[in-house]
């Protein structure tokens, strides 16, 4: 073969090289960011589910205007997206959301935190 040919065959397989290398990093990125979205959505929907019981009378089994004694039900503190944590208290409940992808900084985990008062629900990225 002529020195332009092999030439030609190394830039090719760097060019290869380059695009692999981009590809699995836009796989990973969109991975997290998936994940992210998934805690996210979670959280959301455990913060209904404690307005909800939060608006509900104690006599149909509610809060009756406090958080005091919700909790996340069962099967929901873990699910695919990741683990979450709560802290209750009388007007304010505080849900952790732990991802199961690593984060931005590389070595921590996605993670998110809601606070869910009896109007509003507030999520805050931490990861």
């Amino acid at each position: 073969m002529g020195q332009q040919q092999l030439l030609l065959i190394v830039l090719g397989v760097i060019i290869v090289g380059i695009a692999v290398v981009v590809g699995i990093n836009l796989f990973n990125a969109n991975a997290t960011n998936a994940n992210r979205d998934g805690v996210i959505s979670d959280l959301n929907n455990l913060g209904a589910m404690a307005q909800q019981f939060y608006k509900k009378p104690t006599s149909m089994g509610g809060g009756g205007n406090t958080f005091t004694g919700w909790d996340i039900p069962t099967g929901l503190d873990s699910t695919a997206n990741g683990t979450y944590t709560v802290s209750v208290g009388a007007q304010l409940v505080t849900i952790t959301g732990t991802g199961t992808e690593i984060g931005d900084d590389g070595s921590t985990a996605v993670g998110a935190q809601a606070n869910v008062g009896p109007t509003t629900i507030t999520v805050n990225v931490t990861n």
